[in-house]
């Protein structure tokens, strides 16, 4: 009895953390050049409603937005903050947050 009542606890527990997980977006971006760039794009975002944290990778070319769990963008959205900062949005996918 004790054993079933930790298991089901544990799986409640699980599938609360996966539920309450935010978004992540892997933009490709063209024009990050240098961090002012980058901090004008990351700016951006973060001024976006449900945006928890921004990353940039220069090598990549990837801008990376974490978002909270009520938060999901579309494909629209996205390009109108990128070209708003001042950027061309070349592809984008979207997956669960780490």
């Amino acid at each position: 009895m004790i054993r079933k009542t930790i298991a089901g606890l544990t799986l409640l527990t699980l599938s609360v953390a996966a539920w309450g997980q935010g978004q992540q977006y892997q933009l490709r971006v063209d024009g990050l050049a240098c961090a002012y760039c980058a901090y004008g794009i990351e700016k951006a975002f973060m001024n976006t409603e449900g945006v928890e944290h921004v990353d940039i990778d220069f090598e990549q070319g990837l801008v990376i937005v974490d978002t909270g769990p009520d938060t999901r963008f579309d494909e629209k959205q996205l390009e109108a903050i990128t070209r708003d900062a001042g950027f061309t949005l070349r592809s984008w996918k979207r997956v669960d947050a780490p």
